[in-house]
């Protein structure tokens, strides 16, 4: 007996100087022996002290030894399940691998690999929600697992797929919003809830999304596409031109934007087409709306503004038209630009003289001079801007302006008919100016003589003149002009009261047969012939109340009337400058008529305030044939002396 307890000891001594080599050098940890390797040793260490004597063991080792035996059974069990499960695994027979897989985790709950297997199984399978939940069984067991994330967001996308392909898209919807909660930097499930929303009809939702993806993924074309499809669907037509354009810029071929810019530009085109055909039948509120469609498909398209721009300006829209034409000046560029600069510029020009006719028309004299200087100050050539601007002084009575834009004028085209009829009706105002001041009777003269050389042809001019020479005592020279004022306008009333007093006791028809008729009507065709106002003066007899005949036309009326939208428009045509000659003599003889013949009643019919009554006299009525009413004296009257 005590040699089996010296050789137990002596055997306990090696193990335990062993294990201490062992650990001395390195190559023994604690964690590098297992449990049951552990228990083994000391089973054999008691053996050696006790034999195989079962009466010194505890009783707290007793159960141990039953745990570890019932332990080893089930890890012997739960492998043998597992063995099976990975042998299915290996067949494809994933319904077989699932039921050994769950004995499996039956015997061992905490084995997280178990619970990846079968989640795979359950992949397989299709089975999604069975998958996920094993992943998040693992993913509890191991929070720090970032892998065990990943894939439970790739199973809810898969599971999304699936939901979205059999056409349940909200569901799909769901799953989706799962996987990007999982992983929110991966674009490719953000891209298919957008996707879903666009399936179930939520665009609006949709596009918030879009661009607020946008906004941190500005450099990915996909999300600009997927936008202009969007805009497009909500009729938002030119900022889904501009998404084209900015995934064209990211990515230049790709396909899907190219399509689409070519789809935009095709209708663009066919809306511009409608505008033109509608412009030419005169319906330029259908021409509008065609070409606005054009603008929204295109809105980088500097032809459809010059259009849109000529079309408001028709429709006198001018502030829109001017923003047009300079939106097509800033855009048009290069060599390709100029011809377009230059039709922009010359649009702009015919607006702003528009723009300066509607004001003079409606009075607005000072607001047609800016909009004139303006033009001038883009194009100093162009006569009718400064017969324009002309016309508007001399509606201001700023005649002296009006003369020198005349003379501007007359310096760019000597050979233009309606400014001599200008200067002419200008002096004749001028001379009316200094004849009604009372005491500039030889300027009246002077600037009557002006308009009668610059048009000769108005009877009115004679009369003025006639009237200023017989103020002067130029007797012979105003009978030469009421005998031209007789020649133009034999039915003017204002010649009779001069003839009476220059041709007393003639009538007109001994006038105009006497040799001063004679040689006043060759004087006046000579005249005629001379100004260039007149193509026949010598058939020349009209009524001055009546408009130029149809042949004598400024040179400011364009040979064919398709001109005419690209002409510089008058502010006062010529039979309109013979009209305002006209409807100043008329005001005039209205003014006499009225001052002569519709006098007020010089009898008041106001209320009156009653006279006070006369007291009644004491004295006796006196007698009507006394001569003189003497006074009487009740007392005497008498000298007192002292």
């Amino acid at each position: 007996m005590g040699d089996q307890m010296d050789l137990a000891t002596e055997g306990g001594r090696k193990e335990g100087s062993r294990a201490t080599e062992e650990v001395s050098d390195g190559s023994m940890f604690s964690t590098a022996v297992s449990e049951e390797q552990l228990e083994e040793a000391r089973e054999k260490s008691r053996r050696r002290l006790f034999g195989s004597s079962r009466i010194f063991e505890l009783e707290e080792d007793k159960k141990d030894r039953l745990e570890l035996c019932g332990r080893s059974i089930i890890e012997l069990r739960a492998a043998e399940h597992y063995g099976r499960g990975v042998e299915a695994v290996s067949k494809a027979d994933w319904e077989r691998a699932v039921h050994f897989f769950t004995k499996t985790i039956n015997l061992q709950p905490q084995q997280t690999r178990l619970y990846v297997c079968r989640a795979e199984a359950y992949l397989q399978l299709c089975d999604f929600q069975s998958a996920a939940l094993n992943y998040r069984k693992a993913s509890a067991l191991e929070p720090q697992s970032e892998a065990f994330r990943l894939r439970l967001a790739f199973i809810f996308y898969l599971q999304g797929q699936c939901l979205f392909d059999h056409g349940r898209h909200l569901d799909a919807l769901e799953s989706f919003a799962k996987a990007t909660e999982l992983r929110p930097d991966y674009r490719p499930y953000h891209m298919r809830s957008l996707a879903c929303l666009a399936a179930i009809g939520r665009h609006s939702d949709c596009l918030r999304l879009v661009s607020k993806r946008r906004e941190t993924e500005m450099d990915d074309p996909e999300l600009y596409i997927l936008s202009a499809r969007l805009h497009k669907h909500f009729n938002q037509l030119t900022i889904c031109y501009h998404d084209v354009k900015a995934a064209l810029a990211l990515a230049p071929g790709i396909p899907e934007g190219r399509s689409l810019l070519m789809e935009l530009e095709g209708s663009a085109e066919q809306a511009r087409s409608l505008a033109l055909s509608r412009a030419v039948a005169g319906n330029l509120q259908e021409a509008l709306q065609k070409i606005n469609t054009a603008l929204e498909n295109n809105p980088e398209e500097v032809q459809y503004y010059l259009f849109r721009g000529t079309l408001y300006r028709r429709l006198k829209d001018f502030n829109t038209a001017i923003d047009d034409f300079i939106l097509a000046l800033d855009r048009s560029g290069g060599e390709e630009g100029r011809s377009v600069q230059a039709e922009a510029q010359r649009q702009l020009l015919l607006t702003y003289n528009d723009f300066a006719v509607h004001c003079f028309t409606r009075g607005f004299y000072e607001e047609a001079v800016m909009l004139l200087n303006k033009a001038i100050r883009m194009e100093k050539r162009e006569k009718g801007l400064y017969i324009n601007r002309g016309d508007c002084f001399f509606k201001q009575r700023e005649l002296e302006f009006a003369l020198a834009d005349y003379q501007q004028a007359e310096e760019l085209d000597p050979l233009d008919r309606s400014i001599k009829i200008r200067y002419a009706v200008v002096y004749s105002t001028m001379g009316q100016r200094d004849y009604e001041s009372g005491s500039k009777y030889i300027e009246a003269l002077e600037n009557f003589s002006r308009a009668i050389q610059y048009n000769p042809g108005v009877s009115q001019y004679y009369e003025y003149r006639a009237k200023a020479r017989q103020k002067l005592h130029e007797e012979h020279g105003a009978r030469q002009d009421i005998i031209m004022l007789l020649l133009l306008d034999p039915s003017n009333d204002q010649a009779v009261p001069l003839l009476s007093r220059l041709y007393p006791g003639c009538t007109v028809t001994d006038i105009l047969s006497s040799e001063a008729g004679e040689m006043a009507k060759m004087k006046l065709d000579v005249s005629l012939q001379a100004c260039g106002l007149y193509e026949d003066p010598s058939s020349f007899k009209r009524d001055s109340h009546k408009p130029p005949p149809k042949h004598e036309k400024s040179s400011e009326e364009p040979a064919d009337a398709a001109d005419t939208e690209n002409r510089i428009a008058p502010c006062i045509g010529d039979t309109d400058l013979y009209h305002e000659i006209m409807r100043s003599k008329i005001k005039i003889n209205r003014a006499v008529k009225c001052a002569l013949q519709e006098r007020r009643s010089l009898r008041s019919n106001g209320p009156r305030v009653s006279a006070l009554a006369r007291p009644a006299s004491a004295e006796p009525p006196q007698d009507a044939d006394r001569p003189y009413r003497w006074k009487k004296f009740n007392t005497a009257i008498g000298l007192q002396f002292r």
